[in-house]
């Protein structure tokens, strides 16, 4: 079993940081990658940031979405199976269900991506 659990939500106010956190746990050989996702009020999910591992032979890549870039972080510790999301410069935009999708290579190599809970986050003064 490979679990999520995400943690760091809350509420800030506009200008402030947040750094939310993603541990994968459970029987994981490797991960291939991280994605941060939110969802706010009334809008659809979209990818905030992600971090993956390539193939053998292949580096990794970083993406942010646009609306994001110069203000927040990813970065993954692979040996400790923890991704981070650093977020600063907030605004009330921001605000939304941030989610965590792990994907991961289990002890079997069987390729898996887990969700966490979600967590929110509230910009606003």
């Amino acid at each position: 079993q490979v679990q999520v659990v995400e943690s760091g939500g809350g509420l800030v106010q506009p200008g402030g940081s947040l750094r939310l956190s993603c541990v994968a746990s459970g029987s994981i050989m490797s991960m291939y990658g991280i994605e941060w996702y939110r969802q706010a009020p009334g809008k659809q999910r979209e990818l905030v940031a992600s971090i993956i591992y390539g193939d053998n032979g292949s580096g990794g890549n970083i993406n942010y979405a646009n609306s994001v870039k110069g203000r927040f972080t990813i970065s993954m510790d692979n040996a400790k199976n923890k991704v981070s999301l650093q977020m600063n410069s907030l605004k009330p935009e921001d605000t939304a269900v941030y989610y965590c999708n792990a994907s991961v290579f289990d002890h079997l190599y069987r390729y898996l991506e887990v969700w966490g809970q979600g967590t929110l986050v509230t910009v606003s003064s």
